[in-house]
Order: C-alpha cells, then sequence, then structure tokens
C-alpha cells in the first residue's frame, strides 16, 4: 500500500494518509507531495480532501524516533533539510489552487496539528481525538511559518492557551472556537465532509490568487523568516 493515495470523484479530489500515525519524516512528505502534484497536473479536481486511513490518528506530527535518530548522529544537514522539506508541505497547502479539506478523523498531534491548520477548512471526529501542540513539554519552539500557519486558523488567545500549557482540544471546543467547521461522528465525518466538498466547485485560477493573497504573510515568514532559525541548527529549547 502506498504511503498516501488518492482518488477523483467529479470535482473532487479524496487523498488517503496510509502510514499508521501519519508522521513526518522524508518519504512520507515526499508521498503527501507527490499526490498533491499528481492531483493539480493530472486532474480536473477543484476540491481536495485528506483523511486518514488510521482508525485513531489523523497524523501526529514529526516522527520524532527518525528525527532524534539524525540528530545523534550529527547529521545537521538531514535535519536542516527536513524542516526546510516540512515547510515546502505546509506553503504548498497554503498555495494550492484547489480548496483544500481537512477530514480530522482522530488525534491531530504537534506538526498534525498545524499540518490541518494549513488546509481552508478542517471538519472533526466527535467521537475520538484531540487537537492539540504538546511542544511546550518537549522544549520544542516553533518556527515562524509554523505560527504563521497556525494564526490562520486558531484565534489569537486559544492559541496562546494551546501553545503555553499543551492542552488538549475536543471536536465540540474546536468547533466552539471555529477551529474546525464541523464536528461530526466518526461514521459520519468523511461523508459530512465530502458533502461540503462537492458543493465548493470553484476555478483554479481564481482560487490560487484568493489564497496568495490570503496567505501572503504564511509565505513570507516560511521563505524568510524561518531561514535563520532552520539554519541555526538549534531545534530544541535549552
Amino acid at each position: 500500500m502506498a504511503l498516501v493515495d488518492f482518488t477523483v470523484d467529479g470535482h473532487v479530489a479524496l487523498v488517503t494518509l496510509n502510514d499508521g500515525e501519519n508522521r513526518f519524516n522524508p518519504a512520507f512528505l515526499n508521498a503527501f507531495m507527490g499526490a498533491l502534484n499528481d492531483i493539480e497536473t493530472n486532474s480536473d479536481a477543484t476540491t481536495l480532501v485528506v483523511h486518514s486511513r488510521h482508525e485513531k490518528i489523523f497524523s501526529n506530527g514529526i516522527d520524532l524516533e527518525w528525527l532524534l535518530g539524525v540528530l545523534q548522529n550529527n547529521d545537521l544537514a538531514t535535519s536542516k533539510q527536513f524542516f526546510y522539506d516540512l515547510m515546502q508541505v505546509f506553503k504548498r497547502l497554503v498555495t494550492f489552487p484547489l480548496v483544500t479539506i481537512a477530514a480530522i478523523s482522530g488525534h491531530a498531534f504537534a506538526g498534525g496539528a498545524i499540518f490541518c491548520s494549513a488546509f481552508d477548512f478542517r471538519f472533526m471526529r466527535t467521537d475520538r481525538g484531540f487537537f492539540c501542540l504538546p511542544e511546550v513539554d518537549l522544549s520544542i519552539p516553533f518556527l515562524p511559518g509554523m505560527n504563521a500557519v497556525l494564526r490562520s486558523a486558531i484565534p489569537e488567545q486559544v492559541l496562546r492557551e494551546m501553545q503555553l500549557t499543551g492542552a488538549r482540544l475536543t471536536a465540540e471546543m474546536c468547533k466552539a472556537a471555529r477551529i474546525v467547521k464541523g464536528a461530526f461522528p466518526g461514521d459520519q465525518l468523511l461523508e459530512e465532509t465530502l458533502a461540503f466538498a462537492r458543493q465548493v466547485n470553484k476555478q483554479r485560477p481564481i482560487v490560487k490568487a484568493l489564497k496568495a493573497r490570503l496567505n501572503e504573510p504564511i509565505v513570507h515568514a516560511i521563505e524568510v523568516e524561518d531561514v535563520a532559525f532552520i539554519e541555526s541548527g538549534q531545534f530544541h529549547a535549552n
């Protein structure tokens, strides 16, 4: 089974994340970017839905086991390139010329929550899963581009509480804070998300132009502000 695959039905492309907890490592990032490139180039889809095959987890963010191995080997070049590649995935989503929707079918922790925040819309499962930024307990600071992505999806005071306390938000809490557009039981989530996606069929050129202007601060943070932090090689707060 591919790490990431997709189908197209009418104007809706449905991407399935198949890599277990869907943790971010080079293989997963390449597979996801490949799927986006394939959809943009070889389909007429105008709306993108992403969901996870895992019964409990949407994405648990960075593959820390892989990354710690890289850092322990003092392979700074690989760790830097990984963070550049990760941020390019977020940039690709916020500039993607399709309307993007995440069907958060389980836990979205750390980088997984940032990943979700890069989508235009989010729907979340009510009967399982938390939306959480536990980096405060891992001593991992956010890159400026990560903060810019998060601010586009999460109200400032809610984001501040999530970052400084590591609070775990349920789907109902996320809906109340308008982080997600809808919250549904697991057996209804994907169909409700797809129902919304079928209602949204906007032309790629205008979607691309609107997102470029809406998300220009995110792109700037990724392309300009992130560089000094990544090049420092300091990915852990001492």
